[in-house]
């Protein structure tokens, strides 16, 4: 194992020239008076610079650089944003040219291509389109109406040699952002929608109103569709956390604010419980990194009503509080709800790994992990579980050693060593297929750190070879990505079959074919193998599912035309990641207790501890394992 102390992972602070870095998810300073797009200006805005290094930018500047057809098309506040940001990125261009970008971007596009000519598609797979995105991508959810939330921070540095994140920055320019990918609108700007975070205001003392700085939150799926997300960051001390509690509804595209936590958390984990409300612990607290919050949160409070239907608006919900704690060091732990109806915390030092009772509110250690060191951020998933209607009962964990390919299995209270990857990787992203086999990829040496220093983003090619564990068990390398992803990277299974990539924006503004042009974030495109054993794309069809929700262990009817070809229904929970951690994904396959003509009768998963309350895709498979495409399903109680 590699030594990493507490802030060995984290760029140190420099003091070079005029700018001031920061650790983790950090950046340089950039100072502003407050543009409109932020709220009102305060009084003192004008008068003094809280950060005399960094850099100023006035009302004045704004409005000469406002483009009258952004303003048409976006509106007033977003196209002072976009001019603030144009400004900023203007004042830090200072070493790393477009035709850099160009270059790097063509030798990745030219060597991926090169690379992939090994490989045939219906054995590893293939990578297809690759686009620009308004946002990197750092923290994603798959969402009940086909699109996808994407979020993360307003940029303040295009260069990939320095920290991109607001991390330090004290005031308005510390603000989130976010987005909505429709991909059945393709892969233009008109396929992306503004939804940013609502404004409020934040306990840092300058009493700037900013949309709210999300970026780096915990966030997990409420029973009724929409996406909670906790924590974040309002600046100062390598990362301060946030008490902030929103709510994104994804049929109103609206964000609500609930009670704040009791405690700020940067870098927290969430996970949804069997009774649907959300888990929350870790982070680091609301004076700085380093002391974290080891409190354990619960939302909505008991005595709170749980939404289980969309019509039902959560706003300003309280949160409830554990008196046990979470007794983690490290951040963002790998939390999952297994079919026993224990939260799983398995931390990323090998003897902080817990169990939680959300019944009597307790907690109990775990078996240390065998490895015996820290892991950095990297990958684990809760494994299928062979038996039809059972949730998983165990755990794999694989990434975050760049120098140990060994994963292991906990099961049953033990830990036992797996089937190895090719070689060690952190900052990874493993799915489960809807065919059962496990898929890995993004991946890097270290945090900003691609094996030739910190914010160098040259990198060895094989941080971006993907690798695919078959039925047997085995670990087999696949076809390169377009770029190297690693920090701030993500993967999500999307309902036709296909894996969205995207994220880490150090790679991301490297290889920007015009940073200039508002898209900060690329996304690209892998169709898995199963989407390639058929002559023509040829799969099975899945015609209807129930409009209303499904109870537990009963059984509902779908429709397909092409019956015969269906061999097995697989409910597959869809993703919200960040940080390498996604703590919703499971696999359930159904019981098909019933066939008549067109029609497919199933039984649905034995209860909430099998899989919590919410809404799932439903994939129907042939006797090769290609599915269908999907369609939603929303398993509720009481049904």
């Amino acid at each position: 194992m590699f030594p990493v102390s507490p802030l060995a992972h984290r760029s140190r602070p420099s003091r070079k020239g005029r700018w001031t870095f920061a650790a983790g998810c950090a950046a340089v300073v950039l100072s502003l008076t407050a543009p409109a797009a932020f709220g009102p200006t305060p009084a003192s805005a004008h008068t003094a610079d809280p950060h005399p290094g960094g850099v100023h930018i006035t009302h004045e500047q704004i409005t000469e650089e406002v483009r009258s057809e952004e303003v048409k098309a976006l509106g007033q506040a977003r196209a002072e944003e976009l001019a603030r940001d144009r400004i900023g990125l203007r004042a830090v261009d200072n070493g790393y040219p477009q035709p850099m970008r160009n270059r790097s971007l063509k030798e990745h596009t030219d060597s991926q291509a090169d690379a992939n000519k090994a490989f045939t598609d219906s054995q590893s797979g293939v990578f297809k389109e690759y686009f620009s995105s308004p946002d990197y991508g750092d923290h994603v959810a798959l969402l009940p109406t086909g699109k996808v939330l994407l979020f993360s921070f307003a940029p303040v540095e295009e260069s990939p040699n320095k920290e991109t994140a607001p991390t330090e920055v004290i005031g308005g320019a510390n603000a989130g952002r976010a987005w909505l990918w429709d991909p059945a609108k393709g892969y233009g700007k008109d396929a992306f929608e503004d939804v940013r975070p609502p404004v409020v205001s934040i306990d840092d003392g300058k009493g700037e109103d900013r949309p709210a700085p999300i970026f780096c939150a915990g966030h997990a799926y409420l029973p009724n569709g929409m996406v909670g997300i906790f924590g974040g960051n309002h600046g100062g001390n390598h990362g301060t956390g946030a008490h902030l509690a929103l709510v994104f509804d994804p049929w109103k595209k609206t964000w609500y604010r609930q009670q704040d936590m009791a405690e700020g958390r940067w870098y927290p984990s969430v996970v949804t419980g069997a009774d649907g409300r959300q888990f929350i612990t870790s982070g680091h607290g609301d004076i700085g990194w380093g002391k974290l919050s080891k409190s354990i949160e619960r939302f909505p409070a008991d005595g709170t009503a749980v939404s289980y239907t969309p019509s039902t608006t959560p706003q300003g919900q309280p949160l409830g509080k554990w008196g046990v704690k979470a007794d983690y060091s490290t951040d963002y732990p790998h939390l999952f709800s297994l079919r026993d109806g224990k939260i799983y915390g398995f931390g990323r030092n090998f003897d902080e790994q817990f169990t939680f009772d959300p019944d009597a509110k307790t907690e109990q250690p775990l078996r240390n992990r065998p490895d015996g060191g820290m892991r950095n951020y990297g990958s684990a998933v809760a494994l299928p579980n062979p038996n039809r209607g059972a949730g998983p009962d165990s755990v794999l964990v694989l990434g975050g050693d760049r120098n140990n390919p060994k994963t292991y299995k906990f099961s049953g209270g033990t830990w036992s060593e797996d089937t190895p990857r090719a070689f060690g990787r952190t900052q990874d992203d493993t799915l489960i297929f809807p065919d059962g086999r496990l898929f890995t990829v993004n991946g890097s040496y270290d945090i900003r750190n691609y094996g030739n220093g910190d914010y160098n983003p040259n990198t060895d090619d094989k941080w971006r070879k993907t690798e695919i564990r078959g039925t047997d068990g085995l670990w087999r390398t696949g076809p390169q990505q377009r770029l190297p992803r690693g920090y701030h990277s993500n993967a999500v299974l999307l309902p036709d079959g296909r894996i969205m990539i995207t994220g880490d924006e150090l790679q991301e503004i490297a290889n920007n074919p015009d940073i200039k042009s508002g898209m900060n974030g690329s996304i690209e495109i892998y169709e898995p193998p199963y989407l390639h054993l058929h002559q023509n794309g040829q799969r099975p069809d899945l015609a209807h599912v129930p409009t209303g929700p499904v109870g537990y262990n009963a059984t509902f009817d779908v429709d397909s035309f092409t019956p015969d070809d269906i061999n097995k229904a697989v409910l597959m929970a869809p993703i919200t990641s960040t940080h390498s951690v996604d703590t919703s994904q499971r696999r359930i396959e159904l019981d098909i207790t019933q066939r008549a003509g067109n029609t497919l009768r199933l039984r649905a998963p034995q209860t909430a501890k099998d899989a919590p309350p919410g809404y799932y895709l439903l994939f129907l498979l042939d006797d090769d394992g290609v599915p269908s495409k999907a369609q939603w399903v929303q398993l509720r109680p009481g049904v």
